[in-house]
């Protein structure tokens, strides 16, 4: 089983169809592009790359200080970075949550507590735990109001990560505005999902100027390329792609919600603030669901191997209206 959506090629090998045939529902990437004006073609890369312009552009976006940033070659390197940088005893994960946090906390020996955020929220925790929350959440696309339980993390002395890398898609505000007031906060951007360029590597951490000093001390100089920095930049001078995206974006997911509400075959429907919807099954399960997409040569994301889920879930990621119209011969 896949742990990651968005491996088309190997999807169409398995289906025996071409690659460009395939309808992606798996990978969360934003289906809407923005405009690039520039020619990759004419791109000078002859030299070193410099990320001054880059900086600012994010930080005018996120209306945070460029000396807050720190840049990545992808939000996963990031989130490894913070892991190793931190070097702390224990981390609580509220799950489900992305694969790649377990994954870094058992690489660097942390202790790690699992909550399920579905049902015991409030849980207990650790005094001095790596607190890592996902906020719109994954594969649910839950929001969630942070106050009260960044309250409770403050007053047990956590070091807080909060994951906002599908937060473009809500209208609400960022987590940055703790920053001023705790100072072992962190949080993480992936600017690939929202923007459209899952090969563009490209991720950011934002915490205050001393924490971001510390990170890049023991960073390389050059970590990501001219052409993922010159894209980005072009694609934050789209003034009008935040509002075509989250129209069709939510024109798209209205369609998809009417197919799943009407479908037999679908137990719930959790709300969704994100590019994604996540549904439990009834009468068939993931694997059997898959089966029949394969026909349409669509492929879904199967949440078995997500914490606390198990193999009725599945993650649609939201497309076009075209897409899920395919989708919908999938439920009949």
């Amino acid at each position: 089983m896949e742990k990651h959506g968005g491996n088309i090629t190997n999807f169409a090998k398995d289906i025996e169809c071409k690659r460009e045939e395939v309808i992606d529902l798996s990978s969360n990437i934003n289906f809407v592009q923005p405009k690039i004006d520039i020619d990759f073609n004419k791109l000078n890369i002859s030299s070193y790359p410099n990320y001054d312009r880059l900086y600012l552009a994010i930080s005018k976006r996120y209306n945070i200080s460029p000396k807050e940033i720190e840049l990545f070659n992808g939000a996963t390197v990031g989130i490894h970075t913070l892991f190793r940088e931190l070097n702390l005893n224990h981390c609580t994960l509220y799950a489900p949550i992305y694969g790649e946090y377990l994954h870094s906390a058992k690489t660097y020996g942390y202790d790690i507590k699992l909550i399920n955020r579905l049902e015991k929220i409030n849980e207990e925790i650790e005094s001095n735990s790596l607190v890592i929350f996902v906020n719109p959440s994954t594969p649910d696309g839950k929001f969630y109001e942070l106050d009260k339980l960044m309250k409770i993390w403050i007053e047990k002395r956590c070091t807080i990560l909060i994951d906002e890398s599908f937060l473009d898609f809500t209208p609400y505000e960022s987590a940055v505005k703790y920053l001023k007031s705790y100072n072992k906060l962190y949080i993480l951007k992936s600017m690939t999902k929202f923007y459209s360029s899952a090969g563009m590597r490209i991720g950011a951490i934002f915490s205050i100027a001393t924490n971001i000093k510390t990170i890049k001390a023991k960073e390389p100089l050059w970590k990501i390329s001219e052409f993922d920095a010159q894209y980005l930049q072009s694609a934050l001078r789209d003034e009008s792609f935040v509002e075509n995206s989250n129209r069709l974006n939510q024109e798209a997911k209205a369609y998809l919600l009417t197919i799943l509400k009407r479908s037999p075959f679908v137990e719930k429907v959790y709300l969704s603030y994100a590019n994604f919807i996540l549904i439990k099954l009834k009468k068939i399960d993931a694997i059997e669901l898959q089966q029949r997409a394969n026909i349409h040569k669509i492929m879904i994301r199967n949440c078995q191997n997500f914490d606390f889920l198990n193999r009725f879930f599945v993650r649609i990621a939201i497309k076009r209206c075209s897409d899920m119209e395919k989708l919908k011969k999938v439920f009949k």
